[in-house]
């Protein structure tokens, strides 16, 4: 059985639906924990909204010798702004992938 791997430098990039159009907020490189600490921009109070955050993971698999279905896994959210933080974890595999709202 595979080790689990953490997805360490994946670009993740951020944006917010406005009418018909996403607006970029800000980009981000997971760390070596797979995280990114703040992806929201600093500074800016969270406002209520559709949210996208899509994980560029094609690069990722490519650097790891890996064939993958899903070059990138685009996540679509509502945050109604009642809380400062969300954290959404990315389980991932070549042809397959799972995502939550975490704490």
């Amino acid at each position: 059985m595979d080790k689990l791997r953490l997805i360490a430098v994946v670009e993740v990039v951020l944006e917010q639906k406005q009418g018909d159009n996403w607006t970029q907020l800000n980009t981000g490189v997971t760390n070596e924990q797979g995280r990114i600490p703040a992806l929201y921009p600093a500074g800016k109070k969270l406002e209520q909204g559709t949210y996208r955050v899509t994980f560029e993971t094609g690069d990722w698999f490519k650097k790891h010798d890996t064939d993958t279905f899903f070059p990138e896994v685009p996540v679509i959210f509502s945050a109604d702004a009642s809380v400062e933080h969300y954290h959404i974890p990315l389980l991932l595999s070549p042809y397959g992938f799972s995502t939550y709202r975490g704490n």
